[in-house]
């Protein structure tokens, strides 16, 4: 068996993995059926994981990448917060599409912050184009029913783009623990 097809047997392993872990299977849910969630993976470089996500926290940060790295701002909307109007999450998630598209076609390391138990910040490393973007998600709806969402208020480009003050310039150089939340 060659490299290649060793690491696609590998990436195509850990994709079917992570959806039983997370209760995808092939069934629809509310982002799209499991076979939509595997192919989305195949079709992507793989996301770098520093930090303790959740498996919920981890399946939306990889959506949230691949939906900036295709261009998609409806879809990538609709994994915004109920708190954030349609207003807000439109324009955040065509700010992020504008601003990250061509970093999120490559490598993309994501660190998450603390525990991923309701709440999670994730530092995004967009490594072709040495850019870095901070999010936060959260479960959203009545006890948490609606699964993990991000925060999307950003509708100044200048906001939704900039450099988080206190992240690292390398993934987990802080352990993936932050003193300021």
């Amino acid at each position: 068996m060659t490299r290649s097809k060793r690491a696609y047997g590998a990436a195509a392993t850990l994709a079917l993995a992570m959806m039983a872990l997370s209760g995808c299977g092939d069934s629809a849910d509310a982002r799209g059926s499991g076979a939509a969630y595997e192919q989305a993976y195949t079709d992507h470089e793989p996301l770098h994981v520093v930090g303790y996500p959740s498996t919920g926290s981890l399946r939306v940060t990889q959506e949230l990448v691949w939906r900036i790295a295709d261009g998609k701002t409806d879809d990538l909307r609709s994994l915004a917060t109920g708190d954030s109007n349609d207003s807000q999450s439109g324009k955040t998630a065509e700010n992020w599409v504008k601003g990250f598209e061509d970093g999120a076609q490559g490598k993309v390391t994501a660190d998450f912050y603390d525990g991923g138990s309701e709440r999670q910040v994730v530092v995004l490393y967009f490594h072709d184009t040495k850019q870095v973007k901070e999010f936060s998600m959260r479960l959203d709806g009545d006890a948490g029913e609606d699964g993990w969402k991000v925060l999307m208020k950003e509708t100044d480009f200048k906001d939704a783009t900039r450099k988080p003050v206190w992240a690292p310039k390398e993934p987990g150089e802080t352990g993936s623990k932050s003193s300021r939340h």
